[in-house]
């Protein structure tokens, strides 16, 4: 591969497996407040949240955010801005994964011109999907956790989560060493961030 650094892939592959492997947060989870005992944090966080918004948290000791019932109130409307945002980007990025595999079966059938078009339109695409997905990581967490039992689609969401951001780094680091494992990569990958997608509205 020419002049193919893998290092900032790998490291976001371990990176997504430690935080798919946390406990998941309800999308828009809401505040309860008929709780006598007010819980301004949930029990759980994902350690993205918890790096920034955690009681002890950049966004804490910084005091940029101080710790309290109205702050988390307004907390939770950023929360629903980014992960709003974090659903829009999703569909630009599902479109743009979309573009990319109609240029990239030209590729494959000969038709060299579009190899320019291909490329920019993959590293547009795989910008966005670090968009989303830093939106999704570093949103402040909910007030309080939800635990539920069974399929949802939160849980598939983040399962199918766990396979696309794998097959995005796989996609990526077989672009020029592999054709036939990067296809199959990328048919994995637009796959399983279809349903992703589709899971939001379930």
């Amino acid at each position: 591969m020419r002049g193919f650094n893998h290092t900032p892939f790998v490291l976001l592959f371990l990176f997504a497996q430690f935080f798919f492997a946390q406990e998941s947060n309800s999308l828009f989870d809401q505040i309860d407040n008929s709780e006598s005992k007010q819980e301004f944090l949930p029990s759980s966080m994902i350690f993205t949240q918890r790096l920034l918004w955690g009681e002890k948290g950049m966004m804490r000791k910084t005091g940029i955010v101080t710790l309290n019932l109205e702050n988390r109130e307004q907390e939770l409307k950023i929360r629903r801005k980014m992960l709003s945002a974090h659903q829009y980007i999703g569909y630009l990025t599902l479109a743009g994964m979309v573009a990319q595999g109609v240029f990239g079966v030209k590729l494959y059938n000969g038709q060299y011109q579009y190899e320019d078009l291909h490329e920019t339109i993959g590293n547009l695409t795989t910008a966005s999907y670090f968009t989303g997905a830093a939106l999704s990581l570093f949103t402040p967490p909910p007030l309080i956790s939800t635990k539920n039992k069974g399929l949802t689609s939160i849980k598939a969401h983040k399962w199918l989560a766990s396979v696309h951001f794998s097959a995005m780094i796989a996609t990526n680091l077989l672009s020029e060493s592999n054709k036939s494992a990067h296809r199959a990569a990328a048919y994995t990958l637009f796959g399983s961030y279809a349903l992703a997608v589709i899971s939001f509205k379930l």
